[in-house]
């Protein structure tokens, strides 16, 4: 029987992730993943099962339309970790369109450069085979992880393009409206060191 979530996706390998097709295994730890209070921190809620299970839809259908996506993140050794990938914004904003980078991990395995490793070969991807000429980034103004990668991935912080989340609600979740937005081109990917 084909999964349900098959989808013709490349399959990216670092020095210890695999970045691969979404399976149905991946469901039960992905919703463990965004029930975690301490994961979701920085969003408005945490999401149930059936949420995270439309959410991966959603990705899958973004690659069977030749659009980015996020991956499905594992360490070959221990399985499933998270995401990472590229993605088109669902809103829109001032600096549309473009094209994301972005992450998010199991709480245990924060901490280890994981997040950096696999959004640096979405970016490689996106500029590379993808031929992307701009790559953006976003998050809360208070979520300094987050902006952490960021920096580490080359993206530099474009104060003009900081915006207010049309999809967050102000009067629920007021400290997470405001937004900080990052960027990288393909020319200054280019000139990144070697190795990056």
């Amino acid at each position: 029987m084909e999964d349900r979530w098959s989808a013709p996706t490349p399959e990216l390998r670092t020095e210890r992730l695999l970045l691969r097709p979404w399976r149905e295994a991946d469901l039960e730890p992905f919703a463990a993943l965004n029930a975690d209070p301490v994961v979701m921190e920085l969003f408005p809620s945490t999401l149930d099962r059936s949420q995270s299970a439309e959410l991966v839809d959603r990705f899958v259908d973004r690659w069977r339309s030749g659009r980015p996506s996020l991956w499905a993140v594992e360490v070959p050794s221990a399985g499933f970790i998270g995401f990472v990938g590229l993605l088109e914004p669902s809103f829109t904003a001032p600096f549309t369109p473009c094209v994301e980078v972005g992450w998010r991990l199991a709480a245990p395995w924060w901490g280890r450069g994981f997040a950096t490793e696999g959004a640096r070969a979405a970016l490689a991807h996106g500029f590379g085979p993808l031929g992307l000429e701009r790559i953006v980034s976003f998050t809360s103004t208070g979520n300094t992880r987050s902006r952490r990668v960021m920096e580490k991935l080359g993206l530099h912080h474009n104060p003009a393009g900081d915006f207010d989340h049309p999809s967050i609600d102000p009067v629920r979740s007021p400290h997470l409206v405001r937004h900080v937005l990052y960027m990288l081109t393909a020319d200054e990917w280019a000139a990144l060191p070697t190795g990056r």
